[in-house]
């Protein structure tokens, strides 16, 4: 599969490093939506980290520029709190459907946002670190 870019086409390719991270990011995540219930870690860490997560998932198969992964990921995760802002999930008619409620979410939230440009920001300093990290090598 290929992904345009100008007049010419990325091909996609597996980057292993981006996917353990992707995998660590899933499992970290998925650890704190079955067992953690506080007031910090599960509704703000957990919104940073998301972000994290799609970018790395991403990543791991395409090949594409940092700023371009990291920007169209904000600007999903944008789509998703709109989508919860004009309460998606009862206009399509999923208010009892738990899946659906797990990828929308239920409530939209100003904080959730702040999170979500958090974890965009922290994607440039790791990426640099990784960057260099393996130019040392």
């Amino acid at each position: 599969m290929r992904v345009w870019k100008n007049d010419y086409f990325y091909p996609m390719q597996f980057n292993r490093s981006a996917f353990l991270i992707f995998i660590l990011l899933f499992l970290t995540e998925t650890a704190i939506a079955l067992w953690v219930r506080d007031a910090f870690i599960r509704p703000y860490l957990g919104d940073v980290l998301v972000i994290l997560l799609i970018y790395y998932f991403v990543k791991s198969f395409l090949p594409l520029p940092t700023a371009v992964v990291a920007t169209a990921t904000l600007l999903f995760a944008f789509l998703i709190e709109y989508l919860q802002y004009i309460n998606c999930i009862s206009l399509l008619g999923l208010e009892k459907n738990k899946i659906a409620h797990t990828v929308l979410g239920a409530s939209f939230a100003w904080e959730d946002i702040g999170c979500y440009v958090a974890g965009f920001l922290l994607i440039f300093p790791i990426e640099n670190y990784r960057n260099k990290k393996s130019h040392s090598v």
